[in-house]
């Protein structure tokens, strides 16, 4: 019986072994051994409070595996034939990732656990070390259905949908010939249930959906109904098993057969008894073709991507690598001729922004100025005034310069940008400052001529404006009879020479305010002059410098392409029968995995699984 399948599964290995994937090799010998062992391993998952360890409870009919009173199963549990009840926590000591429930190995710790703390051990508060590998808990019983090769493994509960959904390591999944997956029937199957499904069936020929907790809901045969529709819709071809643990339990108390029926359990056991039986045939065959289709699906997919890439080669040939570079090589001029543009235009509105900078700042400075000599006196204010102006004019400068600096770099950036084709920053590598000795660099004002009103000329324009007033009432007082110089003409004198000292020093004092705004109106000239020829002369320096940046990387960028076109010719026409010789080569091999796997598939067509059981109504 055995001979047909494990033909088939020495040809898969031998077929692992000359694509060199050892990977595979190893999943193949295990899977080899796996089937060779009478003992039909049973792997019970599921999401929490589904009832796996009543399931796994009512199976064997005894309380193995701890529930209710808010018990959780953390470690997972092996139920298995022994002569004496027994149970051990076997806890790997240096191998993690060893599958739960496998064979131990020689690092393997175990520790006997008290029947009656076996809740404390599958709890995982006893006989686990802290810092060790994982563990599980091994229960020995004496039963005729254990005896007769049946290992059931119950494992922890999980609400996410894992690898294999219930939370058991993948390697579990990969070594167990049967998988219930449970479910209870106070509710249809949820997303995460069908999927979990889907993936177990995908990757395990004998999967089958156990429904518990029948007592408990009266109209269960309505929610049976409807989750066979649901894998019927998802397409998982898993067979639906409603059960009642409670009920099992109770008719093995009585001896009640009638109760026994009723649970359901027969149908389920007869299942495991008949996976059991032809684990050796119908099983293996089933296991034997699922692991081809896997194994030929991992191998062939390289080669098939391969096969693509040769093909989409073939198709890229030396004529269209040479239309291709070509492009590039039009792109590369076209895009030459945009960033002279962007150079030349992004500089020439650099300057004149730049110099209009200036020129605005230095009319506020000007303005200030003649508001503040509108009303101060030169002779007063002169010194305070200088320093604001110095320093108003530094200021100016170190603006001028610092959005100068700032316009450059955004130059570059906009030539740089295109060069954003490329795939690499293309910004040269400078930097540009404020002068520091920018103070120095700023011409020295000269202090203007300031008039000063001396008090021989006070006396000389008092003197001059005396006489007037004294000739001019003297005269208009000789004809009243008095004489020319009498008090009144004095007075009047007097009030005349006052008031021409006064118009006298109004007039110079608007004379030094005039000469001031225009000593300084040239001295902010000759600065806006002198900094403005700075700027356009750090502006073109700039442009120079990135012209010819860009202008070497034009040309690197045109050499590597006619290089790489050159290269990617010789390459082309050397490695044409290269490439010929290896789509022979893959072709081979996909006809060679394609004969594995129709001669594996054949196995399951020679003799089809019988259809899976129904529950009674």
């Amino acid at each position: 019986m055995a001979g047909i399948w494990l033909d088939a599964l020495d040809g898969i290995a031998r077929t692992c072994r000359e694509h060199g994937r050892a990977d595979l090799l190893q999943a193949v010998r295990q899977k080899r051994a796996q089937l060779l062992d009478p003992k039909l391993r049973v792997l019970v998952v599921g999401e929490p409070h589904q009832g796996k360890s009543q399931l796994v409870n009512a199976i064997v009919n005894a309380p193995v595996c701890p529930v209710g009173d808010g018990r959780t199963t953390v470690l997972p549990t092996v139920v298995q034939h022994s002569e004496v009840a027994s149970a051990t926590v076997v806890q790997a000591a240096s191998a993690p990732g060893r599958p739960a429930g496998g064979s131990v190995a020689t690092t393997a710790e175990r520790t006997p656990v008290p029947l009656d703390q076996i809740a404390a051990g599958v709890a995982g508060t006893l006989g686990r070390r802290s810092g060790g590998g994982p563990a599980y808990v091994e229960i020995g019983l004496p039963r005729a259905l254990l005896g007769a090769g049946l290992v059931l493994v119950d494992t922890p509960g999980t609400d996410e949908v894992a690898l294999i959904g219930a939370g058991a390591p993948a390697a579990a999944l990969n070594r167990a010939d049967a998988v219930l997956v449970v479910s209870d029937s106070t509710r249809e199957l949820s997303v995460a249930e069908l999927n979990m499904l889907l993936h177990v069936t995908r990757s395990h020929p004998n999967v089958a959906l156990v429904q518990t907790k029948i007592d408990l809901v009266p109209d269960w045969r309505a929610v049976a109904e409807r989750n066979r529709q649901h894998l019927a819709e998802a397409g998982v071809p898993a067979a639906l098993i409603p059960v009642s643990a409670a009920l099992r339990l109770r008719a093995a108390v009585t001896d009640d057969h009638g109760l026994n029926a009723e649970s359901g359990f027969p149908q389920l056991i007869a299942r495991l008894q008949r996976d059991l039986a032809g684990k050796g045939d119908v099983l293996a065959r089933a296991s034997v073709a699922m692991l081809a289709r896997t194994v030929v699906e991992q191998l062939a997919a390289p080669l098939r991507a391969e096969l693509e890439s040769q093909k989409e080669e073939d198709q890229s040939g030396p004529i269209s690598r040479l239309h291709a570079a070509q492009r590039e090589v039009d792109e590369l001029r076209r895009c030459s001729t945009r960033w002279q543009n962007t150079l030349a235009d992004e500089m020439a509105d650099l300057l004149s922004d730049i110099e209009y900078d200036l020129r605005d700042r230095t009319r506020q400075i000007l303005r200030m100025v003649d508001e503040a000599f509108d009303t101060a006196d030169p002779l007063v204010s002169w010194d305070t005034f200088q320093e604001w102006l110095q320093r108003s004019l530094v200021e100016a400068a170190e603006a001028n310069h610092e959005w100068l600096a700032q316009r450059c770099d955004f130059a570059a950036r906009r030539v740089a940008g295109n060069f954003a084709r490329y795939g690499y920053d293309v910004l040269p590598p400078w930097s540009m400052r404020v002068p520091e000795d920018l103070v120095d660099r700023l011409p020295e004002m000269e202090r203007p001529t300031i008039d000063r009103f001396t008090a021989s000329q006070k006396v000389i324009t008092g003197m001059k404006g005396s006489y007037g007033g004294l000739l001019m009432f003297g005269l208009a007082m000789t004809l009243a009879g008095m004489p020319m110089i009498n008090p009144v003409s004095i007075g009047a004198g007097a009030l005349f020479g006052g008031k021409s000292i006064r118009d006298e020093s109004r007039q110079l004092l608007r004379r030094r305010q005039a000469s001031v705004k225009t000593a300084i109106q040239r001295h902010v000239d000759d600065f806006f002059v002198r900094t403005t020829k700075d700027c356009r002369d750090t502006a073109r320096q700039v442009q120079r410098m990135l012209r010819d940046h860009f202008t070497a990387l034009t040309e690197e960028l045109q050499e590597a392409i006619v290089q790489s076109f050159r290269t990617a010719k010789q390459a082309a026409d050397t490695d044409a029968a290269v490439r010929d010789q290896r789509q022979r080569e893959i072709r081979l091999k996909m006809s060679r995995l394609a004969a594995v796997y129709e001669q594996a598939q054949q196995l399951t067509a020679a003799r089809p699984a019988p259809a899976p059981l129904e529950p009674r109504a």
